[in-house]
């Protein structure tokens, strides 16, 4: 299937919505707790969510397919909200996803070196980002992508909290 990345805008929130809640289901069904997902995506996935990352400053990118605009992943990126001694210039990569079917296929690299632009772009010189500590694949990908890991925090998911490993890459 052919792609494209844009700009999100104020427009998108409720495709943002619904990427984000498909890829977190498709990502964590069968891992975690299937009430704490269905919390968790509700609270922190919703179109009124996205309206407040957008409006708070975020930057977001939405791949899309090429032919009918369906949302297929997304980036989001904000000021830093992680357990990590803070340095001028950092900014969090608070989440990258795309749906199963794109993976294997560039996107996820593609949203990343977008992701990457974008924070240099507004005078970033660090990214951060938390990953679930039992996502192997995605733990993997993040070290492809010049990352390491610079310390651990606790996040919550519905009622569980989980242990995350953060990860940092120079920019």
């Amino acid at each position: 299937m052919d792609w494209r990345l844009r700009r999100a805008g104020a427009g998108d929130a409720a495709r943002l919505s619904l990427v984000a809640g498909a890829t977190f289901l498709e990502a964590f069904a069968g891992v975690l707790d299937g009430d704490d997902i269905v919390a968790h995506v509700a609270r922190n996935s919703s179109a009124a969510a996205f309206d407040r990352y957008l409006s708070d400053g975020a930057i977001v990118t939405l791949a899309e397919a090429a032919t009918g605009a369906a949302p297929l992943g997304y980036t989001l990126l904000t000021d830093p909200d992680l357990p990590v001694a803070p340095r001028d210039g950092d900014i969090e990569l608070k989440r990258i996803y795309s749906l199963a079917p794109m993976h294997g296929g560039g996107m996820g690299a593609a949203l990343m070196t977008r992701a990457i632009d974008d924070a240099r772009a507004v005078g970033r010189r660090r990214m951060l980002l938390g990953v679930y500590g039992g996502n192997a694949r995605a733990q993997r990908f993040y070290l492809k992508q010049g990352f390491a890991v610079v310390g651990e925090r606790r996040f919550r998911v519905g009622a569980t909290w989980h242990d995350d490993l953060v990860f940092a890459r120079e920019l």
